[in-house]
């Protein structure tokens, strides 16, 4: 049973991540039939720390406090991956787990979990900003950019802001059952449930960083996304073999050539349905899939919606509608 919680913070935490940590599981709601936990802040780096937002935070909880938990949650705090963590706090984590109990991450809080070797070999996310930047990071963490959380037990992620919510309420309902999870949504005024593999709403394009062999194919293949490519056009076009080609963009890409293409394009469907009136056959033309079929099919696998439904969700219901294809 989940009934002692902690809560570690890094010097620049954001405040918001943190919050959303405290109202789930730092307030007593025993008037309304929930659970009541022995909560505590735990700073990793002296009693005073300086919040993302410019304010500070005090708390007399330092890494000792961490020992008793049954809940680890790290927030995501500013500049994280370029940060030396404390070794005391990475092994602080890692106890926890071997212990048995569960470490949570909000955004890049996933960061922390990576240096502390907690994200090895498991599957994971981040805010989909710092997606491939973590798995860069942690080569042998399975990071899945587009989902809202990762429930790979003791280890749970979550993407950015409103997703750590998400993986909070998932934690209790896992607990406590649904009523409690459906209390504390309640009062928060959000949804009760938001699937995990529900996809991450991102904008294009991506970030390119450090893709210092392909970046320039990358870019050519952005400005040519209506059509069709192979490895070995790529390959080509970047002036290496295939299987050279193939394996340098893994490295700094986190991911292959079709996969990248397919986001990239989704990504691009994206961005149309939002901004303008083109019907989903001229959009499926113009993003490389071809038919609207095509288009609303890998839509849906990667954001579980259908293009009509996304524009609806981001222009409005007056926005223009061209009726799904089956």
């Amino acid at each position: 049973m989940l009934k002692n919680v902690a809560v570690l913070l890094l010097d620049e935490v954001h405040p918001f991540e943190l919050g959303v940590l405290c109202e789930v599981f730092g307030l007593d709601r025993s008037d309304e039939g929930l659970p009541v936990h022995d909560f505590a802040v735990v700073s990793a780096e002296g009693p005073h720390l300086r919040t993302h937002a410019g304010f500070t935070i005090t708390t007399p909880h330092g890494l000792d406090r961490l020992e008793e938990a049954d809940l680890i949650a790290v927030p995501a705090s500013g500049n994280v991956m370029n940060k030396t963590h404390p070794e005391a706090a990475l092994s602080a984590l890692r106890r926890a787990v071997e212990r048995g109990a569960r470490v949570l991450s909000v955004c890049s809080g996933a960061y922390v979990l990576g240096a502390a070797g907690l994200l090895d070999g498991r599957r994971c996310t981040t805010h989909w900003r710092h997606a491939a930047d973590l798995a860069r990071r942690y080569p042998t963490a399975i990071v899945e950019p587009d989902v809202l959380y990762v429930d790979e037990g003791p280890v749970i992620t979550s993407a950015g802001t409103a997703a750590g919510i998400d993986a909070c309420l998932h934690l209790v309902r896992q607990e406590y059952g649904q009523d409690a999870a459906n209390t504390i949504a309640r009062r928060m005024v959000v949804p009760p449930h938001r699937d995990g593999g529900q996809a991450q709403y991102i904008s294009r394009p991506l970030p390119r960083n450090a893709c210092d062999t392909v970046g320039s194919t990358l870019a050519w293949m952005e400005q040519h996304l209506d059509q069709e490519m192979t490895v070995e056009q790529l390959a080509a076009q970047a002036h290496m073999s295939p299987r050279t080609f193939a394996r340098r963009f893994q490295q700094e890409t986190g991911t292959t050539p079709y996969r990248w293409l397919l986001r990239q394009r989704v990504l691009l469907a994206q961005h149309l349905l939002e901004t303008s009136d083109r019907t989903i056959d001229t959009i499926a033309g113009q993003t490389g899939f071809g038919t609207a079929a095509t288009l609303r099919h890998q839509f849906v696998r990667s954001l579980g919606t259908t293009p009509n439904a996304y524009r609806r969700t981001f222009r409005g219901p007056a926005a223009t509608a061209v009726p799904d294809v089956a």
